[in-house]
């Protein structure tokens, strides 16, 4: 595995981190939704990298993940679309918050953190491979 793979790792493992321990906070349940996509698109960064699939400047989950060539189901599909509306919306302050119904539920929160591990498990094995 390269170096900038391992690097692109250990930051999308902190974001994990980050998320787990914001998650019990319903003030802070945007920014635990923030480091889950964090952590989801680090994770697929680490791909890019370690295949040598050159430069790319984005921040769209769903373009990411279509480009590394990794398949979900639709549950994990439709929470990794959701998941996707947050890097604008969780950096700056809004009228109605993170999510079209505000900050996310700390259920969501729960289920952002599930879909990161899983998506992060599947990177993991698919470059340690």
């Amino acid at each position: 595995m390269k170096q900038i793979t391992k690097e692109w790792i250990i930051s999308a493992e902190d974001d994990l981190e980050a998320a787990r321990a914001l998650a019990s906070q319903e003030r802070l349940s945007h920014l635990a939704a923030f480091h889950c996509q964090q952590c989801i698109e680090k994770a697929f960064k680490a791909v890019v990298e370690e295949e040598d699939f050159g430069f790319l400047k984005s921040h769209d989950l769903l373009r990411l993940k279509d480009l590394v060539g990794i398949t979900l189901d639709a549950g994990a599909q439709f929470i990794l679309e959701v998941i996707n509306e947050v890097y604008i919306d969780a950096r700056y302050p809004g009228e109605f918050g993170l999510l079209p119904n505000g900050k996310p539920s700390l259920k969501e929160v729960g289920s952002f953190i599930s879909i990161s591990e899983y998506i992060l498990n599947l990177v993991f094995k698919r470059i340690s491979a």
